[in-house]
């Protein structure tokens, strides 16, 4: 039998994935935020009315569903805002990088030896805008999976592109 070694490693020399420089999302992804968000409110808001129109005992209190309706829609404009800004993404030699998160940060990286599957995916509103998402589908299953959208056709097709040749050099 070999002479089996088992050294600790010195965690102060690992490389530091904080010091890679993130790609932020499309400034026009913000907007297929805004529009979906839009849509969101707007059957909220007709529902409400309908409510309110439909039930004579809470007439008197539509001016508090208007107020909720427009604080939650505030709150969820800004919550929305802050999570843009703190998404971003990068692609490294061995590895992809993706960071999103509102009030707790999550980092997830994956080496490509685990990525199985690499799709694009064009939503309706995202279309108009020509930004994609690219979905990359790894062996941890469905919570190790990562979805990068906001990205330009040109760069998703890039990526996907680039990755699909590092799963066929694992083959």
């Amino acid at each position: 039998m070999e002479n089996f070694t088992n050294e600790p490693i010195d965690i102060t020399a690992l490389p530091k994935y904080e010091a890679v420089k993130l790609n932020a999302l499309q400034p026009k992804y913000w907007n297929v935020i805004l529009l979906n968000i839009a849509a969101i409110f707007l059957i909220i808001g007709i529902a409400l009315a309908v409510i309110v129109y439909f039930v004579e005992e809470i007439h008197s209190m539509a001016w508090l569903f208007g107020l909720v309706y427009v604080l939650f829609l505030g709150f969820t404009f800004f919550l929305c805002r802050i999570s843009f800004h703190k998404r971003g993404f990068a692609f490294r030699e061995h590895d992809v990088i993706y960071r999103s998160g509102i009030l707790a940060t999550n980092t997830m990286i994956i080496p490509y030896n685990r990525v199985q599957h690499v799709a694009l995916h064009e939503g309706f509103i995202s279309r108009y805008f020509d930004l994609a998402k690219v979905e990359i589908f790894t062996a941890g299953g469905d919570s190790s999976d990562v979805s990068i959208p906001g990205i330009k056709n040109e760069q998703a097709e890039d990526i996907k592109q680039l990755l699909m040749g590092k799963i066929q050099k694992q083959l």
